[in-house]
């Protein structure tokens, strides 16, 4: 199988790249979550999704109506491998206006909703960024187990209980949320409502929750009588499940970008051997030669779940599959890279400024932040279980 771009294509390619240059600093690495984690990068990152709405980039595909220009999915994909690449920030407008809740509220909001919300996602608008809140201190990967329960009272929805590890909210505008509408259920999927929810809601306190290596990224929720206008009900009362495997199946998407920051630090890591003349040695070849392979061969998986795409077939088991594959891939590069610079890798990874980092501190972050990544929006071991009952026709995991 091998993939060519049209002309065009990779003409867009290179307008991006010009745009790379007029608007990122030079041999700028982005790391994972980094422009969450500090106002200064924030706002940077900020300032990159109004230009890049300006040119309808930040969301590419989408409809015209919507603010986009209605690219082809080679098109967005051309513009995820290279945001991914070039640690472009400020793409998901939040964790993610861009990738699921705009591409949700498109797919079954009410058009008051997509009327409200959608173009201030597609402008980067601040008041289009936000946040996702479905895990829970005791629903995690069991995620239908969850307890935030929201009871209708005439026009509102008044919300009680907790959310955890919400990244990016507090930055957020707007929260994208499930929780319980109903108790007496056969089944725990059942019973279940998607909501839009204000983060200047009364009653909504958020909580910092450090990572392990010290940054801001993730947080706590506690909705005390949060009320919630009705009409901010996405989809269908108590089919929230439904509608939320959608939502995951375009958060689990977009394997071509994750390939791309994987590429770029894998490159990164090759010229530091050639530096440092560690790349004449036959096991660091044969561990390069081996990362290099498995990322061709997740960059073509990822193509091939665009190339279906493209000939109007509906995905089932390969966002799954790119997910676990990438899981795999970021902790294996972030752990070969790390024993290759060795003691270098000990050096605060906080510390980008500090002359003995290296590789601007991208693999003892990406390290760090492998575990997390292969538990965010289902496990790795999740996402392999659903490859073996949709993709290979295996019985039902329990």
């Amino acid at each position: 199988m091998e993939f060519r771009f049209t002309e065009k294509e990779e003409q867009f390619r290179q307008q991006i790249r010009i745009f790379v240059k007029e608007n990122m600093p030079r041999g700028f690495i982005g790391h994972r979550f980094w422009d969450e984690q500090h106002q200064p990068s924030w706002d940077f990152g900020m300032a990159i999704a109004k230009k890049l709405a300006e040119n309808k980039w930040l969301t590419i595909n989408w409809p015209k109506e919507y603010g986009g220009m209605g690219a082809s999915n080679w098109e967005k994909a051309i513009m995820t491998e290279e945001v991914g690449y070039w640690g472009i920030p400020g793409t998901s407008m939040g964790i993610s206006g861009t990738r699921w809740v705009g591409p949700s509220l498109m797919a079954y909001g009410t058009e008051e909703q997509k009327k409200k919300y959608v173009p201030l996602i597609a402008a980067a608008d601040p008041d289009g960024v936000w946040c996702t809140g479905y895990s829970e201190p005791d629903s995690g990967t069991d995620l239908a187990s969850l307890q935030t329960y929201a009871e209708r009272v005439g026009d509102e929805y008044i919300i009680n209980g907790q959310k955890v590890w919400t990244s990016c909210a507090h930055h957020a505008r707007w929260l994208w949320m499930i929780c319980r509408t109903r108790r007496d259920v056969q089944k725990k999927h059942q019973g279940l409502s998607l909501f839009i929810v204000d983060m200047q809601s009364k009653g909504l306190k958020v909580n910092p929750l450090k990572t392990i290596i010290g940054g801001h990224v993730f947080n706590e929720l506690f909705f005390d009588d949060v009320r919630v206008p009705a009409k901010n009900l996405v989809g269908i009362e108590n089919k929230g499940w439904s509608h939320l495997m959608q939502s995951l199946a375009f958060e689990r998407s977009g394997a071509v970008g994750i390939v791309g920051s994987l590429q770029r630090i894998f490159d990164e890591l090759v010229q530091y051997t050639r530096e440092s003349g560690q790349f004449e040695q036959a096991d660091i070849q044969q561990q390069l030669t081996d990362l290099a392979i498995d990322l061709e061969g997740a960059r073509m998986l990822g193509y091939e779940a665009i190339w279906k795409l493209e000939r109007g077939e509906k995905l089932t088991y390969e966002p799954s599959r790119d997910k676990a594959n990438t899981d795999v891939l970021t902790e294996k590069l972030s752990r070969i890279g790390m024993d290759i610079i060795g003691a270098y890798s000990q050096i605060d990874v906080n510390s980008k400024e500090s002359p003995w980092t290296k590789i601007d501190g991208a693999l003892e972050h990406m390290y760090y932040h492998s575990m997390g990544i292969a538990l965010a929006a289902g496990t790795t071991d999740t996402q392999r279980n659903i490859v073996g009952q949709f993709g290979l026709g295996l019985p039902r995991s329990y």
